[in-house]
């Protein structure tokens, strides 16, 4: 994984072995992504090494950002996809009280069951049209206006508004629409990569609050409990305004990456006047625009999934599936990992691997 700092990292990272070397794969781009096209999950849990693959797996996803299974995985039960997403974390450091996440508004009568018309404490149903019933107390949510969406809303982090927020997210595609419903991945070492050392420093010095009030107004104007704990001891009641660190470690790599700069669940960069929040926001938003070369995009297909890691990327769903009168339902399973660091021992992707700066 090439050469780090000279000074002691606060964990160690882990180096990836060859257990899974035997599947086939393409990456995304060089910089983000893997796509294993033929190869089936449920054959990785039931291999006699089945630890040691998904180790290695989860090594994998660590560096690459996100990996793609293109094969249909109709066959993984939901039991079997938890499980996946909970040995991803355990099996790479994850604080041992820690587990599956649990939606806040798992409560809520409108969260959308499964297919089987069953719901799951640690399952989350992805589906637009639910969304708007869940979500439906957030204030300045868009609509149909006169001016087109600012997609830019659409990146974030899974449960950055929780004190410990997620490690792994794997999510199955159970339907998918005629066309659109894209999901995009940008790579938060490369962000980070891509900012000059001086700015890198200064992001380095900063933290940012991530606060979702919706949780408790939905709860409130539906008259039902907010779920507590959720997948930590550390995430519980209404605590939804946690500051994380801008630039965080990822605790397998050591390498830094843009963590809490922007995206749907920042809702401001402490410490700064609110026209210096708006800039750094929007110089981070800018940083993705136009650096295309940072992203991996995922065209859907029945049966498809994705797992990626929280901790060093940023994702956005496409919101155009109604222009073809489909609707993308999905069922995702999020782990709980640490409360976000900076290690200041800890480097950039590119100088851990010893890759030329551009």
């Amino acid at each position: 994984m090439g050469s780090l700092s000279l000074n002691k990292l606060i964990r160690e990272p882990l180096k990836r072995g060859s257990s899974i070397d035997h599947l086939e794969y393409v990456d995304s781009t060089p910089i983000i992504g893997r796509e294993y096209p033929t190869a089936k999950l449920k054959d990785v849990i039931q291999a006699p090494n089945a630890d040691e693959q998904l180790r290695d797996l989860a090594i994998t996803i660590c560096e690459r950002g996100v990996v793609f299974f293109r094969a249909p995985q109709d066959d993984l039960s939901i039991e079997e996809q938890k499980y996946i997403t909970d040995m991803l974390g355990k099996l790479t450091g994850r604080p041992a009280e820690h587990g599956l996440h649990v939606h806040p508004l798992y409560n809520d009568p409108n969260n959308l069951p499964m297919a089987d018309g069953t719901t799951d404490r640690n399952i989350y149903v992805i589906n637009s049209e639910a969304a708007k019933k869940l979500y439906a107390t957030m204030k300045n949510r868009p609509g149909s206006g006169d001016e087109p969406r600012d997609l830019g809303r659409e990146w974030h982090s899974d449960s950055l508004f929780e004190n410990c927020p997620s490690d792994f997210s794997f999510l199955r595609m159970q339907d998918t629409p005629p066309a659109g419903g894209d999901t995009l991945w940008v790579s938060g070492y490369e962000l980070y990569d891509r900012l000059s050392p001086p700015f890198q420093k200064f992001l380095e010095g900063l933290t940012a609050t991530c606060a979702q009030p919706v949780f408790e107004s939905a709860c409130k104007a539906g008259g039902y409990e907010v779920t507590s704990p959720r997948g930590s001891p550390l995430n519980v009641d209404y605590e939804f305004s946690p500051s994380h660190p801008v630039i965080r470690t990822h605790p397998v790599t050591g390498w830094k990456s843009v963590f809490a700069g922007v995206g749907l669940h920042v809702s401001r960069i402490n410490d700064v006047y609110s026209y210096e929040d708006y800039m750094i926001r929007d110089y981070i938003m800018r940083l993705i625009t136009r650096n295309h070369d940072c992203v991996a995009r995922m065209h859907w297909t029945r049966g498809a999934c994705a797992i990626w890691s929280n901790i060093c990327t940023l994702h956005a769903a496409t919101p155009d599936t109604h222009l073809v009168g489909g609707i993308r339902t999905g069922v995702r399973a999020s782990g709980i990992g640490e409360k976000p660091y900076l290690d200041p021992a800890s480097t950039g992707r590119r100088e851990g691997l010893g890759l030329q700066r551009f």
